[in-house]
């Protein structure tokens, strides 16, 4: 072994120039621009989303989120909300399963009285959560009660001139043709209530039907008038008239007014359209009479619910003479 430690016979390697780096060396110094602003970053908007919520937290600011409506099968049950609506349902004796309250509601006698009707009624009584409560009425106003009902079950439109016979009346029959608003739908079956019609006839397509928003407009008086529903509206009004009653369509450009029709007091079907296309062509040709609700120039058109509450008023008016 020579000194130094290195093997003898093997002579030392001789330091010479490096190999050159083909240009390596100043691309990997070469700059890579600016600096991205913050908004740019793949972690901005997880980072300022997490912040926003931490923040709105402290403050108690944060918000629930809207909740979306969700489409319902037909024989999904309805709830109605509200303190008023709920007990003007249970004291019309519309029918119902279950009764919702809120834990720790503010009682006064509407909340009293509904949960004395509930359990009279044998209805089940159930506490439970606001946040429940708003996901069953889908947001709606319920302040803090809901009532259960079931999914609501339409007649056919035969069984409407038999309850006008079992009750030895002229028959007296709505039928609504695009009325897509249940507001409207709730309005128009209170009127129909009030003036002695004997049930309402929709169409299953393109209509509004027996949901929460009807029966809290109709205060109660859907649990006393029968709904059909058609699959045809123009055939179900054409099998009307093979039975003897005649079709009464209300229309702006109508040439009777509604007050001088004189099928008032024969068996007849009121038809009402909706507020911004009026009758479909086809319903129009089913009718032996287009009237019109006289009014101002200024009031261009009136509303579903009250054109016929007018309807139903004048027919009620000639009948009683």
């Amino acid at each position: 072994m020579a000194a130094g430690g290195r093997a003898s016979g093997k002579p030392a390697k001789k330091k010479g120039p490096a190999k050159g780096t083909g240009g390596q060396g100043r691309r990997a110094l070469r700059g890579k621009g600016a600096t991205p602003p913050a908004e740019m970053r793949h972690w901005y908007k997880e980072k300022a989303r997490a912040e926003r919520i931490a923040r709105e937290e402290r403050t108690g600011a944060r918000r629930a989120a809207p909740l979306r409506p969700q489409r319902r099968s037909e024989d999904a049950p309805e709830y109605i909300g509200g303190r008023n609506p709920v007990l003007e349902a249970l004291q019309a004796g519309v029918p119902c399963s279950a009764l919702y309250v809120a834990q720790r509601i503010d009682n006064d006698d509407r909340v009293r009285d509904s949960i004395k009707i509930a359990a009279e009624r044998g209805i089940a009584l159930l506490e439970t959560t606001r946040d429940k409560l708003d996901r069953l009425t889908e947001g709606g106003v319920h302040q803090g009660i809901a009532l259960q009902i079931p999914a609501y079950d339409y007649a056919h439109p035969s069984e409407l001139i038999e309850i006008a016979q079992d009750a030895a009346e002229v028959p007296l029959i709505v039928a609504l043709d695009s009325v897509t608003d249940p507001r409207n739908l709730g309005a128009i079956a209170r009127s129909a209530t009030a003036f002695g019609s004997h049930g309402l006839l929709i169409p299953s397509r393109r209509s509004a039907g027996v949901t929460s928003g009807a029966w809290k407009t109709s205060a109660g008086t859907l649990a006393n008038l029968r709904v059909a529903r058609a699959s045809n509206l123009t055939a179900a009004l054409r099998e009307y008239r093979e039975a003897g009653l005649f079709i009464v369509g209300l229309d702006g450009s109508g040439s009777t007014d509604i007050e001088d029709v004189e099928l008032l007091t024969e068996p007849m079907v009121i038809v009402v359209g909706s507020e911004g296309k009026g009758l479909s062509r086809l319903v129009r040709e089913q009718c032996d009479v287009l009237a019109r609700i006289p009014m101002r120039a200024a009031a261009e058109s009136l509303n579903a619910g009250v054109a016929a509450g007018v309807a139903l008023y004048e027919a009620a008016r000639h009948r009683r003479r």
